[in-house]
């Protein structure tokens, strides 16, 4: 079978049908679905048998296949690719759902990381999967930037930037530093701080620092490239990931297979680096992915699937990823339009903060 050919589209009604009550009754149960378990569904009067031919029809397709000696099968990873992009049916958004997520935005905390986190919890809660929530840079206009003895080998160094937000970061500073030489320091980042973010502050400095090292005091210019260094990776990607609800993902059974299963996605999770240049793969489109099994590297060997979603900020540039993870017998139809849901409130709230 060629990478082109799409055995949906040759199929008779009763394949098709066969093939979407196999794959939606494994999705519900987790469980093989049998020949027998079909007799009583089919919109058609058909003999366990029959059913039992299509089945082997659709295995020998690659799209379905016996995990057991039983008669049941499940569909593989390219069925289950194949039912999502043909035969998925979306559900509306429940009410009730709807309403959780709404109230995780209530409030006037400027702290848009909290917000996410709480997006994240809830998400996890509603979904029983865990959730992931890539966070925006935080690339607004410095307005202050100061630097702070806490004593002879600790010093703070302190972000202020035009929407009010602060960060601040303990460092340990040049020894013999003075208070004389933090002035300076300040007063020469601030010269050139003003109405730029933080890249492009970093970018101006090391070139002033070059072109006017002789002008400033040799403590004043080391504490300025130990003060800079400390956001030289900040806001990276494994810092604006937020991983909830893992315990979610724990199986019921005590089954070994299930068990490694889950080993290795909880491995997996902890390599935050790798599943936010994952998500980032999100900024190629808008809209609502899915990405089932080996279909990405970070979950080939635990067997799960990723729901995910880009937001967008007032500029209608993509900021950010929501995502829920699971098995890949997700309830692919209900998570869909809440991870869109949920994608498009905090597009919505990040931008009217923007404007605010």
């Amino acid at each position: 079978m060629t990478e082109t050919s799409n055995p949906l589209a040759d199929m008779n009604a009763r394949s098709r049908e066969v093939f979407r009550r196999v794959v939606e009754g494994y999705l519900q149960s987790g469980e093989p679905v049998g020949s027998r378990t079909l007799t009583r569904s089919m919109s058609e009067n058909v003999s366990a048998a029959t059913i039992r031919n299509v089945m082997n029809d659709l295995e020998y397709l690659g799209l379905l296949n016996s995990p057991h000696v039983s008669a049941g099968r499940v569909p593989t990873q390219m069925g289950l690719r194949m039912f999502v992009d043909g035969l998925l049916e979306v559900e509306e958004l429940q009410h009730e759902d709807r309403e959780k997520l709404d109230a995780t935005f209530g409030g006037n905390s400027p702290d848009v990381t909290q917000m996410l986190d709480r997006i994240g919890s809830t998400l996890s809660r509603i979904t029983r999967g865990a959730s992931l929530v890539l966070a925006p840079k935080h690339e607004a206009e410095i307005r202050h930037i100061e630097f702070v003895s806490l004593g002879p080998d600790r010093a703070l160094v302190v972000l202020v930037l035009a929407d009010g937000h602060v960060e601040n970061r303990v460092f340990v500073p040049p020894k013999g530093m003075t208070p004389s030489a933090m002035r300076e320091a300040a007063n020469f980042v601030n010269a050139w701080a003003g109405g730029r973010n933080l890249s492009d502050l970093r970018k101006q400095m090391r070139a002033e620092l070059e072109s006017r090292r002789q002008e400033l005091d040799v403590l004043a210019g080391r504490l300025v490239e130990s003060g800079l260094a400390l956001w030289e990776d900040a806001g990276t990607v494994s810092e604006r990931l937020i991983v909830r609800g893992q315990a979610n993902l724990l199986p019921e059974s005590d089954n070994s297979e299930d068990l490694e299963r889950i080993r290795s996605l909880f491995e997996d999770l902890e390599r935050k680096q790798d599943i936010a240049d994952f998500l980032d793969l999100t900024e190629s489109g808008e809209g609502v992915r899915i990405f089932i099994g080996s279909e990405n590297k970070l979950f080939s060997l635990s067997g799960s699937s990723l729901v995910v979603s880009p937001y967008m900020n007032a500029e209608r540039k993509i900021v950010g990823a929501i995502g829920v993870i699971g098995p890949t017998r997700l309830n692919y139809g209900r998570i869909v339009p809440i991870v869109d849901y949920t994608a498009q409130l905090v597009g919505r709230v990040l931008s009217d903060r923007t404007k605010g």
